[in-house]
Parts: structure tokens; sequence; C-alpha cells
């Protein structure tokens, strides 16, 4: 069984789409799938005007066609809505080749956050690129459920998982004050850390990470510490140094750091939002609460041991399973889809 996944995001960057897949595809090599990747390393690439870390590629449809057909797939899944993923998308259409895709990011947020543009525009677009897929795969019940109210058709679950042999707790120490309040993300404005940077906590306030507003944010809040990137051991010690885990973002649709930080022993502090409210829910391993300084302080009550144990029942092996399953058991669906054209006003769909 060969399994091509089409994917804008790829390595260098470290983010939750690319840990995923790898992680995903690492899993399924166990019972005997296959992954393999079309990414940008295939196609010349250029920087993001804001984003300078992160690149788009410039693929081209003859070259696209050729590396399909030189990986001779069983099954195509598209990850990400970019330029590859609107081509290989093109191309599973003029084939009449079904394929699957998943919704990583809430573009219409984050696009929104910086340009005057409005998001009903951004959810018509995405509704467009995913009308033809044969699932559409959701990381958990509540967005599943909000992409359905927003006229997503074919929505399946695809939940995620947690390396609990690199994420765990262990003896650490970032030589900072303690009770140490750490963050781990992109740094850029969709992340809202600044709703953490200005709480007024006991200890220290750190950042793992990089981005766009790190420069920024450094100054503003010179008594934060700004770590940087971290991967691998280094960012496993980061999580066991710390004591609670803080997620200010209200737009990420699943949040592995999550997982991560509660497989190292760290109770999560968090909005009561998609993301956070998923993967935690009712379980005491968090606080979730509008006022975001009480559920830091109230996080520090809870026993690490219960966060290590609730994370040991999310697998990468079942996240494949999912994966697989989905991928290789084509739904029906409308067989015309919906096509995308653009018009002074904005997008709109026609038939």
């Amino acid at each position: 069984m060969r399994i091509l996944i089409a994917t804008d995001a790829w390595h260098p960057q470290v983010n939750g789409v690319v840990r995923t897949l790898t992680m995903m595809a690492e899993a399924a090599k166990t019972f005997g799938v296959e992954v393999g990747f079309l990414t940008p390393d295939s196609f010349r690439t250029f920087a993001l005007p804001s984003y300078r870390d992160l690149r788009l590629a410039l693929p081209d449809r003859a070259k696209i066609a050729r590396l399909i057909d030189q990986a001779r797939p069983d099954n195509i899944h598209i990850a990400t809505e970019g330029p590859i993923g609107l081509l290989v998308r093109r191309y599973c259409r003029q084939q009449d080749l079904p394929f699957t895709t998943s919704f990583h990011t809430r573009f219409p947020e984050y696009i929104s956050a910086r340009l005057p543009v409005p998001e009903s525009w951004i959810w018509r677009m995405l509704r467009a690129f995913h009308g033809p897929s044969k699932a559409v795969m959701a990381a958990t019940p509540a967005l599943a459920s909000e992409l359905r109210a927003r006229g997503f058709r074919n929505v399946v679950l695809w939940p995620r998982g947690v390396d609990t042999r690199l994420f765990h707790p262990r003896a650490a120490d970032l030589g900072v004050k303690r009770p140490v309040f750490l963050c781990v993300g992109r740094v850029a404005v969709e992340k809202n850390l600044e709703a953490f940077l200005e709480l007024d906590l006991p200890g220290t306030k750190v950042i793992v990470g990089d981005g766009p507003a790190r420069a920024q944010l450094s100054r503003k809040y010179p008594q934060a510490v700004f770590l940087g990137s971290r991967q691998g051991e280094a960012l496993a010690e980061a999580y066991a140094a710390a004591d609670v885990f803080v997620f200010p973002s209200k737009t990420d649709t699943f949040g592995l750091v999550l997982l991560e930080a509660l497989a190292s022993g760290l109770p999560v502090a968090a909005f009561p939002v998609t993301g956070p409210r998923d993967v935690i829910g009712d379980a005491p391993v968090g606080v979730l609460d509008d006022d975001l300084q009480m559920a830091c302080l109230s996080a520090l009550t809870i026993s690490p041991q219960d966060c290590v144990e609730f994370a040991a029942g999310h697998s990468w092996e079942a996240s494949a399973r999912a994966f697989v399953e989905h991928a290789t058991t084509l739904r029906a669906a409308d067989p015309e889809g919906e096509v995308m054209e653009f018009a002074a006003e904005g997008p709109h769909l026609a038939a």
C-alpha cells in the first residue's frame, strides 16, 4: 500500500503540520503502509514577506504530473491548500483520480489578522478547495462539527498522537526562577502570545519558538526568556524543566504541543476554545478559563503524573491507522465538486 501526501509545509519548518505528517508516516510503516511525500524540496521556493523562515514552492503542472506518475501511489492525500496542494488537486480532477484532504490551519483568522480580507471570503475558498475531497480529515470532534456547519462535506476524524519515548518527565533545569510557565510555538501575532506575556505571574515566563514577532516581543517584554527554536531532545528538556504549559492561542485547530507538554508531566493553562478544549475536555490535566492568569496559577496544583497517564492514551500508531483508513476508504461525494472563480467583489463559486 502506497499513499502519496502532497504538502506545502515541510522541513526545515518546525510546526504541528510537519510533525504530524512525519510522525504519522513513521508509525504507518509498522503495519505495512508506505507513505511518500510531494514537498517543496522538488521545486524552487520563495520566502513569505512576513515569515522569512517559511518558503512557498513554485511548482509547475508538468513536474507535478511526472512526480505523481513516478510515485505510482495507490491513494493521494492533499495536506495543505498552498501551491503544491492546488496543482495536485487540479491533476487529480483532470485525471479523474479520487483524493482526500486534511484541514490543519485556520487561514481565515490568520489572514484577517494581517490583511483587510473578510473571513467569509477565505472560508468560501477553503470550502471550494475541499469540495471534491472524498474525506476531509479534522483533528478534533469540535473542528469536524464546525466544518460541517460551514458547509464542508465528507468530514471525518483524524486524531493526533504524541511520541512518549521523546517527551516524558526527566531531570532538567533552565537555570531560571521557578515556577516556570512555558509556551512553545511559532512567535507570531495569531498565537496571542501577549495575552500570556502581560500576565502577572510568579517565577519566569519562557517562550520556545521563533517567528516574525520574536524581536518585537522580546524588546517589549524583557522579563520573559526567549529561547528560540528547539527540536528533539532540546525541546523535550525545555518541557521537562517547566511547571505549567501555557497555550494562549485561540485559533489553533488542535495544538500538538499540548500533548507533548502533557506527556512531559506539564499541566495546561489555556482559554476554553477549540484545540485545548478538545484535547483536554474534562480531564483533570489542565485548567481552561477565560481568565488566563487564574488558569496558570490553578494549574500549579495539578498532578504531573495524571498528565503523563493522560498523554499515554494518544499514540501515533492509532493516529496513523485512522489516517490510512480514511485515505484508503473512498467515500461517496458529489462528483462535480466546486470550482472557484474570482470577481471584483471577491471569490465566488460556480458549478
